[in-house]
């Protein structure tokens, strides 16, 4: 028996779920925030250090938006000569930061199934997207790490952040939403310990 269908099989299933992870990433993130919300259990401490290791994830995503020209160019300067997919990365610490925050086991539990599958399947679909388009990415890819970023930057890093991309980007609306997260975090510790 060929495993050649079988494998075509799976492979169009894998193709099939990361566009649909692309699509429903932002929707199931509010649906997550609810559930978030009503799960966790912050005190000052864990709300402090939770917003600190979040901060870290806003200011990276921050600068990448800064450097990123989507569709245009590969986008190697500033964060992303480090590594592969800093706006992830950020967002992961973000998570990390406000799992800490929440102080719920099972909302780090929630957090690394989403990740695993939403994200990873979504950064290597968006991956191979840039393959195609910019054939520099195959030599890029090879040096810089996708998720763990390396101590030196690659190659020889130009441009600078922008604060037009930062704007068209929409980053602001991550600082934003942050900092709803942490004022409700911060109602409801007020309001547990009444």
């Amino acid at each position: 028996m060929s495993c050649g269908p079988l494998l075509a099989y799976l492979r169009e299933r894998v193709a099939s779920w990361r566009q649909i992870a692309r699509r429903i990433r932002v929707p199931l993130g509010f649906l997550f925030a609810i559930l978030y919300i009503w799960l966790a259990r912050p005190n000052t401490l864990s709300l402090v250090v939770g917003w600190l290791i979040a901060l870290g994830g806003l200011v990276i995503r921050g600068i990448a938006s800064g450097h990123v020209t989507k569709n245009e160019r590969l986008t190697t300067s500033g964060p992303y000569a480090y590594v592969r997919n800093p706006l992830y990365f950020g967002s992961v610490l973000m998570g990390a930061g406000f799992a800490v925050a929440a102080r719920s086991w099972p909302i780090v539990a929630a957090l690394t199934v989403f990740f695993v599958v939403i994200y990873l399947p979504v950064i290597r679909s968006e991956e191979d997207f840039l393959r195609e388009k910019f054939p520099e990415f195959t030599e890029y890819a090879q040096q810089v790490p996708r998720f763990v970023p390396r101590l030196s930057a690659f190659g020889n890093v130009q441009g600078g952040f922008s604060w037009q991309l930062y704007r068209k980007h929409r980053e602001y609306n991550a600082v934003l939403g942050a900092s709803m997260v942490v004022a409700a975090l911060a109602a409801k510790m007020i309001w547990l310990s009444h």
